[in-house]
């Protein structure tokens, strides 16, 4: 109870300056539809894209807005750091893991309110047939990948020490790797035999794969179950990192 009373006081703390910034949040709930707008056109001529274009592009559209939004946490972490406010949260009578869980969670619960927006904008001005119970399954797997992708960032920021050129140069290097490589955007089945065999040994991939069998109710696919494995195991590898460093921060 403990830690989840402190996570809880945590992300209070974490989200309250992004609520303060209106302005700020509506371009950032805004941005998702750009994709939607600008580039979804472009898949309806383009040869191989089979079935509905939209219903493929939608759920790699909203795991793009994982890794592009939560990615950059750790960048917020080195901001305390710098200033000085990281250490004195460190000295509170609060869990070192709830410091990291509520941090992340800002972070997942803002990518949560883009991901129910393009998911309606979808919905509503898009000829999409989309599962709602799958779409709800889709949403919980997104926010558990998005936790992982966000400890990880704030675990790499626990490790660069101060170094913000280092986190910089490290995230965007891992990033668009990462992106290109799960078919997010573009079918990776039309790509050379060895660039199928990176986009298989990438784990994005499998999330990817799962969203679009979630979000059109196809439960049995097997890229749900390969998807789910691999958020669990990104969430798992990113909270035990990111905990690790937490705890040996300032010591």
């Amino acid at each position: 109870m403990k830690v989840l009373n402190d996570s809880l006081a945590t992300f209070e703390r974490e989200i309250q300056p992004v609520l303060r910034e209106p302005v700020a949040l509506a371009f950032a709930m805004l941005q998702p539809l750009l994709f939607l707008v600008l580039f979804g056109p472009l898949l309806d001529s383009m040869p191989g894209m089979e079935g509905n274009a939209w219903e493929w592009f939608v759920p790699g559209v909203i795991v793009m807005l994982a890794l592009f939004g939560t990615s950059p946490s750790g960048a917020n972490l080195l901001s305390e750091i710098h200033t000085g406010s990281y250490e004195r949260t460190l000295v509170s009578p609060a869990a070192r893991s709830a410091l990291l869980i509520g941090r992340t969670a800002k972070e997942a619960a803002i990518l949560l309110g883009q991901a129910v927006l393009i998911t309606l904008g979808a919905l509503l001005f898009i000829d999409v047939d989309f599962d709602l119970l799958g779409i709800l399954a889709g949403l919980v797997l997104l926010m558990l990948f998005g936790l992982g992708v966000g400890a990880l960032s704030n675990a790499l920021a626990l490790a660069v020490n101060r170094r913000d050129y280092l986190f910089i140069v490290v995230q965007q290097t891992l990033l668009f790797p990462l992106l290109l490589l799960s078919g997010m955007l573009l079918p990776m089945e039309r790509g050379p035999d060895w660039l199928k065999l990176l986009a298989d040994i990438n784990p994005v991939s499998y999330i990817v794969d799962a969203e679009r069998a979630l979000f059109v109710g196809d439960f049995e696919s097997s890229s749900v179950a390969w998807g789910l494995l691999s958020g669990i195991g990104i969430a798992g590898v990113g909270l035990a990192l990111g905990m690790r460093g937490m705890k040996r921060a300032g010591v």
